[in-house]
Order: structure tokens, then sequence, then C-alpha cells
């Protein structure tokens, strides 16, 4: 399915909603500039939560390969946009994931494609970063798996605190990463920092 060509049910119920939010807030959403809006925003909507209808564990196991590789993987700098559940209001960032192979490895995009998969719902970046994690964890049954988010979120410099320069970083780790030398490794390499 292409998120940008093709819909999901409910999108006229859905925009009919999105016409009655405009007047309510005391717009004219018959006027030119907002005649269109409910249905733009309707399939704005879908496309942003199009992770309620796909496995991130089918993708990782789609490209699954036999490899006695294990040393630690990690790609970094993977960029996402999500939708804070509480204001519904964007928040984004990057992700980095590692994970130490044992016997089976992934395709380095299927990683990204989780990270896709998981910020695509109305979230939380705690939750989110759990669920990376746990997916990769439960799938590839890897030696360890840690994930760190690091994100601006738009219902912070938006409204509220109106602290426009504000990160939030969160982390979640297991198995070979519960060892601080090897959570340090890790956060070396993303730095930059050769051991």
């Amino acid at each position: 399915m292409n998120p940008e060509t093709e819909f999901r049910e409910g999108l006229d119920e859905l925009a009919s909603h999105y016409k009655s939010i405009l007047d309510l807030l005391g717009e004219d959403s018959s006027r030119e500039g907002l005649e269109k809006t409910p249905m733009r925003v309707a399939k704005a909507m879908q496309i942003l939560t199009r992770g309620y209808y796909q496995d991130a564990n089918k993708v990782l196991l789609d490209a699954l390969f036999e490899e006695k590789y294990n040393q630690m993987v990690i790609v970094k700098d993977i960029d996402f946009f999500s939708m804070c559940e509480h204001h519904m209001l964007p928040f984004y960032g990057k992700v980095h994931v590692a994970y130490i192979p044992n016997g089976y490895i992934t395709g380095l995009s299927k990683i990204a494609r989780v990270v896709d998969i998981f910020s695509h719902r109305l979230q939380v970046q705690e939750r989110m970063t759990l669920q990376i994690k746990e997916c990769i964890q439960q799938t590839l049954k890897p030696l360890g798996v840690m994930v760190v988010v690091e994100a601006k979120h738009m219902c912070m410099q938006m409204r509220g605190v109106e602290k426009r320069n504000a990160i939030t970083t969160t982390s979640d780790f297991s198995g070979a990463f519960n060892q601080a030398k090897t959570r340090e490794e890790f956060m070396n390499l993303l730095r930059g920092e050769c051991r």
C-alpha cells in the first residue's frame, strides 16, 4: 500500500470530523482556503498513523539471514517524525540502534523501517524507545539491543513552557548492553570516538 495514494476506510468520516473542528474553532470551513482542508488533514493523519497497520516483526523476519558475526551492529542517525499522543503535535529527531547478533542478522534498512513503523503512531518517546528495542530483541534474539532516541517536541516548543531548544533523550537496552562497558562502547561510537 502506498500511503500517499491509497487510504484506509473511514477517510470521509474523518474529514467530516475535521470540518466540524474547524467550525468549532470559529472558522468558516466552507471558505475557499479551507474548503479542501478537512480532507487534506484526514489524509495526512492516515499517513502519519500508518504504523498501526504495519507489522514491525514481519519486516525484520522478511530479511533474516544466518550469519556468524557477533560484534556490535549500529544503525545511527535514523530520522523520524511522530505525533505526541497528549497534544497530537509532532515530535521529531534521530534514533540510534545497536544490536549484537546471535547467529542471525537482518537487512540494515529493516532497522530503519522498524523505527518508521513505531513512529507512525500516536506516541510518547519513552514507549517508542521501548517498542523498537523489544521488537528487535524478540524477533532477532540477539545477545543484546540498545536504542537511544533524541527528539524535539513541538508540544514543548510551541505551547506550554515554549522551550525551543530543549532536546529529550531516552534509552533502553537489554542483554549484553546491561554491562556498562558495552553501553559505553556504543555511546563512544555514536559520538565518533574510537576505542
